[in-house]
């Protein structure tokens, strides 16, 4: 039963003047709270095979403070997902599916939007937002290639604050 694994980049400094959105590197509470759920990660033995990320430069550096999970080759890096929407997204997920675990790293309203439709009813613990550097794990019965609103399990909704 394959997992995706629904990332939001973690929390990013403001624009400096002149500055481009897509440019905005990684506030120093968002670099530890990516190497805590790293952490989280690797205690719990639960590591994706393989990451599609945004090019962006605040999801790079969240893919990096992760830490060791991911071999080099097993992170693609898609410009595509920088201003994906849900259906986009999807596709994406669709695209990358292998035979194990998926983790996307991208941005809201995107990661949430995404979420909260693959779980359907399942999203109860999706209401209260989600945060920067948020992770929710959904279990399909299907390939991921396969994937389709309302057909995963919310399995696990990850927070800075805590599991939820």
């Amino acid at each position: 039963m394959p997992r995706l694994y629904l990332l939001r980049h973690a929390k990013a400094r403001w624009a400096e003047p002149g500055q481009r959105d897509f440019d905005r590197s990684l506030d120093p509470s968002g670099v530890a709270d990516a190497r805590r759920l790293g952490a989280y990660l690797q205690e719990n033995e639960s590591r994706p095979e393989r990451i599609a990320a945004s090019s962006s430069t605040r999801t790079r550096e969240t893919v990096a403070a992760l830490g060791d999970l991911f071999a080099k080759g097993d992170v693609a890096y898609l410009d595509s997902l920088y201003e994906a929407t849900a259906v986009q997204a999807l596709d994406i997920v669709r695209k990358q599916a292998g035979d194990g675990d998926l983790m996307i790293v991208g941005h809201n309203p995107v990661m949430e939007d995404l979420a909260t439709a693959l779980v359907g009813s399942d999203a109860a613990a999706l209401k209260s937002g989600f945060p920067t550097c948020g992770l929710a794990v959904i279990l399909f019965d299907v390939a991921l290639s396969a994937a389709e609103p309302g057909t995963g399990t919310l399995e696990l909704f990850w927070t800075p604050a805590g599991v939820k």
